[in-house]
């Protein structure tokens, strides 16, 4: 994709004055025979209309003037960065596109343009940096062949993927010249550290910090600042199909021991169990899987109706490789059901009063973490210029494992993860076992 031109670029502000996740969408030709000006500035026209209900987007992240090693959101109306490109390519010249890869990252690449100034925070505790930069960014291209692809830019220190699925409905009712689907509240105080802080129980899921770390460390990774992509000879794509996954929940049944089982739940301690043993990790090691959990409705009283902020704590599986190995699937399919289970009210107060005092990052330790994807719901999405095809990351970051829908044709899911190749080998002969 060497002949991607930029067309049109422009900081959008609130349409009306205010208060002081990378990933790609595709959409076949417009049906509507809508030219790429026309959307675009439909585009900025909608941003410019939300951004009024979303101010903060228009802000900046700035290091807290209360605490020396957190952000805080300027909302000084600074802007919000939108562009528009062309290209020869056709989308299918891509080829698959729920498969994240390297061509993808130019369809957000326009963003990484905008001036990002790190300003480094001396003499603070944990080596901390900040960035002042925009929250958010949105890159339309418009393909050789007329199809659409909308790239998106967020921290999720600002949204998690409910509150983004959220703003991405609301954007594109507006886009169609309707009004709002979910009115947002980006009032984040029910998140906020008791005081004093009341740690209840052991918390697992989070590792102290360390002076290396910053509030962008990746999750199941010690050091990788959150831009640092894997290598993309080494990002593998395993299908499950129906039948497959069929299967997997049958097999978690069949003891007895289990009442239920999701898909998920069933899902992940396959990969648990094969990602462990693939990687050769030491029989007594403590192999942890982290994966997101929404607490909007499991804290007391629950989140506002249309949150918009980042209200995922990890929930997670544990045991030792000898663990994974010996015990009855079942047993780790139980074990997934408990890191959901514990998530209660209390639990969730005593990790952020955890984190409070020990200013941790999600668990380091022999750790990865699995994102279900497929279930944010992206296919609900229709703007002006069409329904949304497929939306995928952009890339897999290491200690990151995806799960996204399989092909339409054929359904099933497909798992995203960075592994040396005979790694994988390993890790895809496990998950096809019986």
């Amino acid at each position: 994709m060497e002949d991607v031109k930029l067309v049109e670029r422009m900081m959008v502000l609130p349409e009306t004055p205010t208060p002081r996740r990378q990933s790609v969408s595709f959409f076949d030709p417009p049906a509507n025979q809508m030219s790429l000006s026309e959307a675009f500035h439909r585009l900025c026209r909608a941003i410019s209309q939300v951004l009024v209900s979303y101010d903060f987007l228009a802000g900046r992240l700035v290091p807290s003037l209360e605490a020396s090693n957190r952000l805080e959101i300027d909302c000084n109306n600074a802007g919000f960065v939108v562009a528009a490109a062309t290209t020869k390519t056709t989308l299918s010249q891509l080829g698959e596109l729920m498969a994240p890869k390297p061509e993808f990252e130019r369809l957000v690449a326009f963003l990484r343009e905008e001036a990002e100034d790190e300003l480094e925070l001396k003499d603070k505790p944990l080596g901390f940096s900040g960035f002042l930069c925009s929250g958010s960014g949105f890159y339309l291209t418009q393909f050789g062949c007329g199809g659409l692809a909308l790239g998106s830019r967020y921290y999720h220190c600002i949204l998690d993927g409910v509150a983004i699925h959220d703003l991405e409905m609301n954007l594109a009712s507006l886009t169609r010249g309707e009004g709002l689907v979910v009115v947002p509240n980006p009032d984040r105080s029910i998140f906020r550290a008791r005081n004093p802080p009341q740690i209840s129980h052991p918390h697992f899921e989070y590792s102290r910090a360390i002076d290396t770390d910053s509030p962008f460390t990746l999750r199941g990774t010690s050091d990788a600042p959150i831009e640092k992509s894997g290598r993309h000879d080494q990002i593998h794509l395993i299908h499950l199909s129906p039948i497959n996954i069929q299967g997997l929940k049958k097999a978690a049944l069949r003891d007895g021991k289990l009442k239920n089982c999701t898909t998920f739940q069933a899902v992940a301690a396959k990969i648990w169990k094969a990602r462990s043993i693939a990687v050769e990790m030491a029989e007594g090691k403590i192999s942890t899987m982290l994966f997101p959990v929404d607490t909007r409705t499991r804290v007391v009283p629950q989140a506002p109706v249309g949150f918009a902020g980042n209200a995922l704590v990890p929930g997670f599986a544990r045991a030792s490789v000898r663990e994974l190995k010996e015990e009855e699937y079942s047993s780790l399919v139980r074990r997934v059901q408990e890191g959901i289970e514990r998530l209660d009210d209390e639990y969730v107060r005593s990790g952020i009063d955890w984190l409070e005092v020990n200013r941790g990052v999600p668990c380091r330790e022999d750790s990865f973490s699995l994102v279900a994807w497929w279930r944010l719901g992206l296919e609900e999405e229709e703007f002006a210029w069409g329904r949304l095809k497929c939306a995928s990351p952009v890339v897999v970051k290491p200690g990151i494992v995806f799960l996204l829908p399989g092909p339409t044709a054929e359904g099933g899911l497909n798992i995203f993860l960075e592994l040396e190749g005979d790694q994988v080998v390993e890790f895809r002969r496990l998950m096809m076992e019986d």
